[in-house]
């Protein structure tokens, strides 16, 4: 029977489209062999005879043969399209599995799906993990980011095989046990919502040297690799910068030609939602998707360009200097959207009992993934300093950065402004940044309006800015008659 089971696969996988070919040709190349099933049939003998030809890898043509290719306790990756698919290709396993047998999802869930599935699996004696997997076509295949979220007894079932796949950087792999059920997807929802706002910087940066410069696409080209090779160095960066040296087929820059209409497959939108959900402000990846919303109105856009009138666009100043305003821009302004990013996964720790590694997992993201940045050290050193750090802004390497950065941030953004140049993302960050740092807002106000319409009741400060409690060390609520019989009568037109 042990000879048996050495003949079978060790993993298999289920979904050949390109994310999981690629991943399929990873596992295998890197001495494991595995199983692959679609449920178009043609899928599996073109991958077979083709990418896959002459390779250790297991072709089957229906979930049964599937199942009896695979070594006990079977390991089984879902690469199909998240929703429905994942639970129907759930269903259909189930009747074939043994108990102690684990499913993998390694698509896009939303991390409330995964808690669901991994309860539901749990009661019937299988292992579920949800794993964000994030680095695209490349990264499947070369080694992606790998965010492996459910029981801990699940993960060491596919450790050796995930972290001997994944992106390696200093010899260590970008994969680790991320937390309980949901964790996992949770953290690749965050990470996908700090690469909307990662994408939206980027391009604001472009459109202001582009609108405001005139700067044509060779010059971007030069500025974006250059930048590449500082402290914004990061895979973003250098694909933006490669993708101006691409030409049309007359010979144009390839950029100009593109429709600028954003889409989006929901990951940004949840995050936002998230955020919602727990209280925590992440202003610049909320504005991100808006972004990418009011792109997609392109032709209400094109009348409303014929009608709406802003100011000229003649920039006066040095242009070298206002190039380097936006690079110092750019980084305040990332370091702000991942201060977000970060401060949600806390919140989200807290409210679904994670312990998640804030450190770890930004080291996680230094190789393989999308957001991968050179920066991404000194945020796993600022939680080494502070395993308890409340918001990034205040570890000392990013504040002295803010700092130094803050004065020509708040030029580019006003000078944005004065030629009508919309820059959402910088803006969002910037008044993030000035809001954190104000020891009063004027919510006091909105809770006064509150009281005086829907007698929502307030609370008050003492002399030293603390709230106000009684012996109990309560908050004490007040409620306040605002005099409504004794004000003027409004006069409505």
């Amino acid at each position: 029977m042990a000879d048996q089971n050495l003949q079978k696969a060790e993993i298999g996988l289920i979904g050949l489209a390109v994310m999981g070919e690629n991943l399929a040709l990873n596992i295998e190349s890197k001495g494991f062999r595995i199983s692959v099933f679609n449920r178009t049939i043609s899928k599996v003998n073109n991958f077979i005879d083709g990418k896959a030809a002459g390779k250790n890898l297991i072709g089957t043509y229906s979930i049964e043969e599937f199942i009896n290719s695979l070594q006990t306790p079977r390991r089984i990756i879902l690469m199909v399209k998240a929703g429905g698919p994942v639970d129907q290709f759930i269903d259909l396993l189930i009747p074939h599995l043994a108990q102690g047998d684990l499913i993998i999802d390694g698509g896009n869930s939303n991390f409330m799906d995964t808690q669901r599935r991994t309860e539901s699996l749990a009661e019937k004696g299988f292992l579920f993990i949800g794993t964000g997997v994030s680095g695209g076509e490349e990264g499947a295949l070369k080694g992606p980011a790998m965010m492996p979220g459910g029981s801990l007894e699940a993960y060491r079932l596919v450790e050796p095989i995930f972290t001997k796949i994944s992106a390696q950087v200093d010899g260590t792999p970008c994969c680790s046990y991320i937390g309980d059920n949901g964790a996992g997807h949770y953290v690749k929802m965050v990470h996908n919502g700090i690469e909307y706002g990662d994408m939206q910087l980027i391009c604001e940066a472009y459109t202001l040297m582009s609108n405001i410069l005139g700067m044509n696409a060779d010059e971007l080209h030069r500025v974006f690799d250059q930048w590449n090779q500082g402290e914004l160095g990061s895979y973003l960066i250098e694909i933006t910068a490669d993708i101006f040296t691409q030409k049309d087929a007359n010979g144009t820059p390839l950029v100009d030609a593109i429709l600028d209409q954003a889409g989006q497959k929901g990951t940004g939108k949840w995050t936002g939602i998230s955020a919602l959900d727990l209280g925590i402000s992440v202003p610049t990846i909320v504005e991100a998707v808006f972004a990418r919303c009011i792109s997609a109105v392109k032709p209400e856009r094109l009348e409303a360009s014929r009608i709406l009138k802003g100011p000229s666009q003649i920039f006066e100043g040095d242009k070298a200097e206002f190039i380097e305003a936006i690079r110092e821009a750019l980084y305040a302004a990332k370091i702000c959207s991942y201060a977000q990013g970060f401060a949600l996964m806390r919140g989200a720790a807290t409210e679904y009992n994670w312990n998640l590694d804030l450190g770890q997992i930004s080291l996680g993201w230094r190789g393989g993934c999308i957001i991968r940045a050179k920066f991404l050290h000194r945020i796993a050193e600022a939680f080494q300093r502070n395993p308890n750090l409340s918001n990034l802004l205040l570890d000392d390497y990013f504040r002295d950065i803010i700092e130094s950065t803050q004065q020509n941030w708040r030029h580019v953004i006003s000078t944005a402004i004065q030629l009508g140049v919309p820059t959402p993302a910088f803006s969002s960050s910037l008044a993030y940044y000035d809001s954190y740092r104000s020891a009063r807002l004027s919510a006091n106000l909105i809770q006064a309006q509150r009281d005086y319409f829907g007698a929502h009741t307030y609370r008050k400060i003492a002399p030293d800015g603390e709230t106000i409690v009684d012996k109990n060390n309560t908050p004490i609520t007040y409620h306040t008659e605002w005099m409504l019989e004794n004000r003027p009568e409004l006069v409505m037109d």
